[in-house]
C-alpha cells in the first residue's frame, strides 16, 4: 500500500464469478472502507492487463471453458506473477484456486498449466462430484474461526511440499483428496474451494487479507452483527442431519 490507498483488483469478472464470487470484492472494499481506508478498486476484464501496483488481487470461480480463457491470458500477460513478486496478496477461489497451481484439467480434456503461484496440481475426480455446505477448521497459525462455505467442484487437488492447507474439514470434502484438506495457501497466495461468497460468510479472512496488504498485526474493530448472523444461521444449517 502506497500514497495512503489501497488497491484492490478484482481479476477477470467477465470470466470468472460463479456463484457471486464477485461478492468477495464488495466484502474487501467495504471492511476497508469502514476503518477509514481510501480504496481504489479496480474491475479488470480478460481483454484489459492485469496492473502491477496491486496490493489485494482477488479471482473467483467459473465453467470450465472460461477457466481456460482466464488461465490462457493470465499466463500471457505475466503481470500477475509480477504483483506477487512485489509481495501482492492474492486470495482464489475454486476455478481460480485450481489456475494458482501447476496445472488442471480444461475443458477439453487435457493437462492446462497454471501459474505455479501454489504448489498444487488438480485433476478431474472420478467419484461424486463435491457439492454442499462444508464446515472446517482453518489452519490455526492463521488465528481465524472456522470456515463456512459452500464447494461445487470435480476437481481434485493435491498439495506439494511448499503449501500449506488452509482448512480441514469437519464437514464436506474439501479438495477431494480424502485427506480432509481444504484449499492451500504460502505466505500471501490463498486457494479455496469455497464459495457462498466465502468473505461475506468469513470475514474475518478479508480481515486477514487487509492485515497482510497494510502489514499490520490488527486492525480497528467494526460493526460485525449481520456478518456473525450470516455465519451462525450456515453453520447451523451445515450441521443439520442430511
Amino acid at each position: 500500500m502506497s500514497d495512503n490507498q489501497l488497491r484492490l483488483v478484482w481479476i477477470y469478472p467477465d470470466l470468472l464469478s460463479t456463484y457471486g464470487d464477485q461478492g468477495n470484492a464488495l466484502v474487501v472494499e467495504r471492511r476497508a472502507r469502514q476503518r477509514g481506508l481510501d480504496v481504489a478498486r479496480l474491475d479488470v476484464r480478460s481483454d484489459q492487463p492485469i496492473p502491477t501496483s496491486g496490493d489485494i488481487y482477488l479471482i473467483g470461480g467459473g465453467e470450465d471453458r472460461p477457466q481456460r480463457l482466464a488461465a490462457e491470458r493470465l499466463r500471457r500477460d505475466a503481470h500477475l506473477y509480477r504483483a506477487v513478486e512485489n509481495g501482492a496478496i492474492v486470495f482464489s477461489v475454486c476455478a481460480g484456486y485450481q489456475i494458482l497451481g501447476h496445472e488442471f484439467i480444461n475443458d477439453l480434456g487435457q493437462r492446462e498449466p497454471g501459474l505455479g503461484l501454489l504448489d498444487v496440481t488438480t485433476v478431474r475426480g472420478t467419484g461424486e462430484r463435491c457439492v454442499g455446505d462444508v464446515l472446517a477448521d482453518i489452519d490455526p497459525r492463521l488465528g481465524l474461526p472456522p470456515l463456512t462455505g459452500f464447494e461445487n467442484h470435480q476437481g481434485v487437488t493435491q498439495l506439494g511440499p511448499t503449501a500449506r492447507p488452509f482448512a480441514r474439514v469437519q464437514l464436506g470434502k474439501g479438495n477431494g483428496t480424502g485427506d480432509g484438506t481444504e484449499g492451500a495457501y504460502n505466505d500471501t497466495v490463498f486457494g479455496t474451494y469455497m464459495h457462498g461468497p466465502v468473505l461475506a460468510r468469513n470475514p474475518l479472512i478479508a480481515d486477514l487479507l487487509l492485515k497482510l496488504a497494510l502489514d499490520v498485526n490488527a486492525l480497528p474493530p467494526i460493526d460485525d452483527r449481520w456478518y456473525e448472523a450470516l455465519r451462525n444461521e450456515r453453520i447451523a444449517a451445515a450441521q443439520q442431519p442430511a
